[in-house]
């Protein structure tokens, strides 16, 4: 292919580039999703064919003004990945920690759903022989405390264990969230469920004496993955909340404010629940000591607590809420 016949069959895509790269540069509208795809594409092609131009061509006008194409073209795309790199450092330092913080109050209620049958129910299984008789046959009741509930966090391998876990809890905590929708009842319902479920099981080791290894078992991980799940029940709740008083707001714009600021919180706990499941499969089934193990997720809870309290705080005295797309 000659020099000609290589600038016809590309110049509609250079010059398409370059309109692209001009809009983009001087801000007269956003580019779209599919906008920046396609010229992120095309400024890949073009550094390709800059590329092979200088190799074969040899031609110094050709080889400029693809050479001023690509480079304005390269400002555009890395300057958007560096835009996106600051957007994410923004929703984690601020937009995330500023919408839990402001949601405080329904996290801390989303805790007592979950916390009060929890502890209720264990009680009443660890205390109670025939609270423990109506759990399950004996047989099975001694499986579950001497070898099944332990050989779960040992079932598969780590990796594949840890992407298990992590899914789930994703998938609960997003239940959670939307359940809110109903008026608060579901999002409640689901978090005394399954604090009952706990307790049943804690309570089953406490009626043999054997609550270290339950503890030493759930808490690794559990600290950091209920710490998640009474904040997306928070966020349920709130949600539900605003339906029965929407305040001084219409109850379509403050279930759209609200909406906003949940989403940034489930967004915010897939993260966290990555570094449960994390901990989880390699951590709480490991051979390490029970120390160590619960060491582990008390660090990781305090990381979170900490920053949380401490970026959500200083967010809210600026007057931030959280919400997405807030400024």
């Amino acid at each position: 292919m000659d020099v000609d016949s290589f600038l016809a069959a590309n110049q509609a895509s250079w010059d398409r580039l370059s309109q692209l790269v001009t809009r983009a540069g001087r801000g007269i509208r956003r580019l779209s999703p599919a906008e920046l795809e396609e010229l992120v594409g095309l400024y890949q092609r073009a550094a390709t064919q800059l590329s092979y131009a200088r190799t074969t061509y040899r031609d110094p006008a050709l080889t400029a003004n693809l050479s001023s194409l690509v480079a304005r073209a390269g400002a555009v795309v890395y300057g958007s990945r560096a835009g996106t790199l600051r957007g994410l450092g923004r929703f984690f330092s601020v937009t995330f920690p500023a919408a839990v913080w402001y949601s405080r109050r329904f996290m801390a209620a989303s805790a007592a759903l979950f916390v009060v049958p929890a502890l209720a129910v264990g009680l009443w299984v660890g205390t109670s022989p025939r609270a423990v008789e109506a759990t399950g046959p004996k047989a099975v009741r001694e499986a579950y405390v001497n070898q099944d509930f332990e050989q779960y966090y040992r079932s598969a391998p780590a990796s594949e264990f840890a992407s298990q876990v992590f899914t789930n809890n994703v998938q609960v905590s997003i239940y959670a969230f939307a359940a809110g929708i109903a008026f608060c009842a579901v999002t409640a319902f689901i978090l005394a469920y399954n604090g009952a479920s706990v307790g049943v099981a804690g309570g089953l080791f406490a009626s043999v004496g054997q609550s270290a290894k339950f503890f030493g078992l759930i808490l690794p991980h559990g600290l950091l993955e209920l710490t998640a799940v009474f904040i997306a029940g928070g966020a349920g709740l709130r949600l539900g909340w605003t339906i029965i008083d929407p305040g001084d707001r219409t109850r379509r714009a403050a279930l759209a404010e609200e909406g906003r600021r949940a989403m940034a919180i489930v967004a915010g706990l897939v993260v966290v629940f990555a570094v449960a499941g994390t901990i989880e499969g390699f951590v709480t089934g490991s051979s390490l000591p029970t120390w160590v193990r619960v060491g582990i997720g008390a660090v990781g809870e305090a990381v979170l607590l900490t920053w949380l309290f401490v970026r959500g705080r200083a967010a809210a005295e600026r007057g931030l809420t959280g919400a997405l797309g807030e400024t």
